[in-house]
Order: structure tokens, then C-alpha cells, then sequence
């Protein structure tokens, strides 16, 4: 089989390629992201459509069994939840996030949990076993179960797994992971794309889980190909703010599951812990009667959260007031508080508006409209909210409170924390279902009917 080196160029962005420089990619439209690279062409022999046809393995799909396909706890249920409800075997799982976020830390876990079943294989391509073996004493993992292989090539990664025969392995990271075949550096776009569809392949034969650490850029987005993303069967982000103890696992991406779910931990000395009750760490240090301070809930995936608005409005002499906004989207505060000043008849054009989400959480929903109006407007009249109440509804332009969906998940949420007083839009309550006589649910139909909470 003889091989030959052409020269290609190729997007860092999405992987376009071309046979000549661009300065701007024609698929994506990024500007200079066209790099050069040399790449390995081996020249397989042809062989007929008939001899193709023989050698394909073909399966009626009426005798494929998924029998053999359960889904492996791992023991760690927050983990769990994200990956659909345990890990598929053979699926290739794809975890990004920024450095130092938890991402190792969180696979040596999920890796001490699966050497209960069996051998685990982590391969690190950027620490030392005895760099790793200091973590795990930290996390006090002892497993013998668990090998650590610090390589780099794929082929002898592939010829270990064979040997092993590993009830999962652990790529740390993808980024590291070269094809000596190809003739470009590691990390390059070709080696990430090549060496990934060589795991995937490697986990669908042998049905082992694979899970790949992926660095990120200074976008936030995981380095290397868009293609990347498409190619494996599960993308996971871990979030969390730099000053906060709390970190949420985040599915953007799953063949077998569910792509809203999260998982949230907290991040102690002994590792990341599970937090099976989100609401009553976002809550944690909530003060009754503070002018501005609003609770919400919200839906990440199919688990509702209570969350903490707060909201400050206070006078200025600048001529143009500021608006300051942390853990929600920027514009639609605006909007929310031009629909205050056209529909509730309030001035807030010399005032300045401060809005934050209490605990790091980074909310898109909708369903916090309300919620963020009644704190505006709590901290503008310096008069608190009645107490145990929860706010849910999306505004519109015209002033309407609008449907939000999983309406009885949130209220049932919001009782079992303890607030039995819940403000809903109109429209969802011929979709409640019955609640205890003593939870009061009052329905809103315009944003002017805000002022009876206050």
C-alpha cells in the first residue's frame, strides 16, 4: 500500500479544506483560519462493486438486538442524568470546559466508580501517573482496577485497549492524541479528526464507553473542527464561575438522550460532591423582605430550579444610566424595562438598573420575565416582595404574562422548597393539576397587575 504527502488547506474553525489559501473560509466565513498542512494519502486498492458488497457486514433490522446495548451506571447520579440515563456501550462521550474547571477531576471519579466493574484504561497524554496518582490520593481513589498509560500514538492507544479489553477508557485530552501516519502536528485539525474517528471506531467494535477531555478556546468553544462535535455521540460543557464552589454539567449533544439536562456538583478538597437538590443551594442565604429580590424558577432539562433575582435601581446624574447585568441576557433586561416604563408608567430614564442571578447561574430562559420585572420594580419602589412568593412568566412586547411550559413541575418544586405562594400566567391554569388547599396559585394576565405583590 503506497502513500503520498499533499499539501491542503484547512479551516481551524469547521475543517474546511481547500487546495489553496484563503483568507476568508467560504463554509463558516471566519477570516483567517485557513492553515496550511501536509497530510498522508494512502492509495488503497480498488475492488469491485461485488467484492465491496461481500466484505460489508450486513444486519436485517429486524434481527438487531439492543439487548446488549443496557446502560452502564456509573454510580454517580448527577453524571448519570446528563448522559441520558446511564452510558451507552460503545458511545464516544465529548467533555470540554475551561482549565482547571473540574473536567479530570471528574472523569477520575466517574473512572473509580466504573473499576467497580471492571478494568479501567485512562490515558494521559499531558500528566504523569505520578501527577495523576497525587490527584487521586487528594480524591482518595485507590482503585487498583484503574491503569494509567501516559501515550500519545493511536495505534498503540488502539493495541492497548485490545490487550486490556477495558469496561471503559478515558482520552485526557483528544487535543493530545496524534496519527503518526499524517504528517501534521498534534492538535492540528486533521490529527483531532482523524485520531476521534479512530477511537469511534475502536469503541463500536470492541462496545467499550469512550470518554474524550477536550481543551476549549478563548471563544469557549472546544478546539479543533466543528466536525469534531458531529463525529462523537455525546458533548458535554462543565460550567462554573471562577469564584463560586459550584460546577454544572451541561449537555449540548446526545444520540441517546436528552440535550437539556445538567448535572450539578460542588467543587470541595475531596472533589467534586453531587447536589441532588439544586434549589436549596441556590437559595442558600435568601433574605425575606429585601426590596429587589425576587424568586423564579427555571427548567434545565426536565429538573425545575428555584433561583434568586436580584435588582437594583437607584438614581443617576449620568446621561446615560447604566445598565449592569450578570447571569441573564443583557438585551432582554432592556426590553423588560422598556415595557415597565410604556405599560406600568414608571421612569427609569434616569435611573440605573443592576440585575444579577444570584449564584453563578447563567440563565436564557424566558420564564424569568416576570420574576426580573417584579424586582426592577420591587427595587424602584424600595418595597419588598409578600413573603414565599415565586414569580414564573414570560412577558411580551404588548405587556401580556405568557405560557410557560412544565407549569405543575415548577410549582410542585416551589412547594417542596417551601413556598406555597406562586404567581403564574393566566393561560396555564387550565393545565393545572390539583394542589393542597393551603398553596395559593394567583393568575396575571398583563404586567400592570404586578403592582398587587409588591
Amino acid at each position: 500500500m503506497k502513500s503520498k504527502v499533499t499539501k491542503l488547506y484547512i479551516c481551524t474553525n469547521c475543517g474546511y479544506q481547500s487546495p489553496k489559501w484563503l483568507g476568508r473560509c467560504p463554509s463558516c466565513g471566519e477570516w483567517n483560519t485557513i492553515e496550511e498542512e501536509l497530510k498522508s494519502v494512502k492509495e488503497r486498492k480498488r475492488t469491485s462493486g461485488a467484492e465491496r458488497l461481500l466484505t460489508q457486514k450486513l444486519a436485517s433490522f429486524s434481527k438487531i438486538s439492543p439487548a446488549n446495548f443496557e446502560r452502564i451506571k456509573s454510580g454517580i447520579s448527577e453524571f448519570d442524568r446528563v448522559m441520558g440515563g446511564g452510558t451507552v456501550p460503545g458511545s464516544v462521550a465529548l467533555i470540554g470546559g475551561e482549565p482547571g474547571i473540574g473536567k479530570s477531576t471528574l472523569l477520575l471519579q466517574v473512572s473509580d466508580k466504573f473499576a467497580a466493574q471492571g478494568k479501567v484504561l485512562y490515558i494521559s497524554g499531558e500528566e504523569s501517573p505520578e501527577q495523576i496518582k497525587i490527584r487521586a490520593e487528594r480524591l482518595n481513589i485507590k482503585n487498583e482496577n484503574i491503569f494509567i498509560l501516559p501515550e500519545t500514538n493511536i495505534n498503540i492507544i488502539g493495541e492497548y485497549i485490545n490487550l486490556l479489553k477495558p469496561v471503559c477508557v478515558i482520552i485526557d485530552s483528544i487535543q493530545t492524541i496524534n496519527n503518526p501516519d499524517l504528517y501534521t502536528v498534534t492538535g492540528s485539525v486533521s490529527q483531532i479528526r482523524e485520531t476521534t474517528t479512530e477511537l469511534l471506531k475502536i469503541a463500536k467494535e470492541f462496545k467499550i464507553p469512550i470518554f474524550l477531555i477536550g481543551h476549549i478556546t478563548k471563544e469557549g468553544n472546544i478546539a479543533g473542527p466543528k466536525a469534531l462535535e458531529h463525529i462523537v455521540d455525546v458533548v458535554l460543557y462543565m460550567e462554573g464561575e471562577r469564584y463560586h464552589s459550584f460546577r454544572l454539567l451541561r449537555t449540548y449533544k446526545n444520540r441517546f438522550g436528552s440535550t437539556y439536562e445538567i448535572g450539578v456538583f460542588e467543587m470541595t478538597e475531596e472533589g467534586l460532591i453531587e447536589v441532588n437538590n439544586p434549589s436549596s443551594y441556590f437559595l442558600e442565604g435568601f433574605e425575606k423582605k429585601m426590596p429587589g429580590s425576587v424568586i423564579a424558577t427555571i427548567m434545565e432539562g426536565t429538573r425545575p430550579i428555584l433561583i434568586e433575582l436580584q435588582s437594583l435601581v437607584v438614581p443617576t446624574t449620568l446621561p446615560y444610566p447604566r445598565r449592569v447585568v450578570e447571569g441573564t441576557d443583557y438585551n432582554k433586561v432592556l426590553l423588560i424595562a422598556a415595557v415597565l416604563e410604556k405599560l406600568v408608567g414608571i421612569n427609569l430614564v434616569n435611573q440605573e438598573i443592576y440585575v444579577k442571578v444570584v449564584g453563578g447561574m447563567k440563565i436564557k430562559e424566558p420564564a424569568v420575565d416576570l420574576g426580573i420585572a417584579v424586582a426592577i420594580l420591587s427595587s424602584f419602589k424600595n418595597k419588598h416582595i409578600q413573603n414565599g412568593t415565586v414569580f414564573v412568566g414570560e412577558i411580551g412586547l404588548t405587556g401580556e404574562i405568557r405560557p410557560v411550559t412544565y407549569i405543575n413541575q415548577r410549582i410542585q418544586e416551589s412547594i417542596k422548597i417551601g413556598f406555597k405562594n406562586l404567581v403564574i400566567p393566566y393561560s396555564n391554569s387550565k393545565n393545572l393539576r390539583k394542589f393542597d388547599s393551603n398553596v395559593k396559585i394567583n393568575f396575571i394576565k398583563y404586567i400592570n397587575e404586578i403592582f398587587n405583590y409588591i
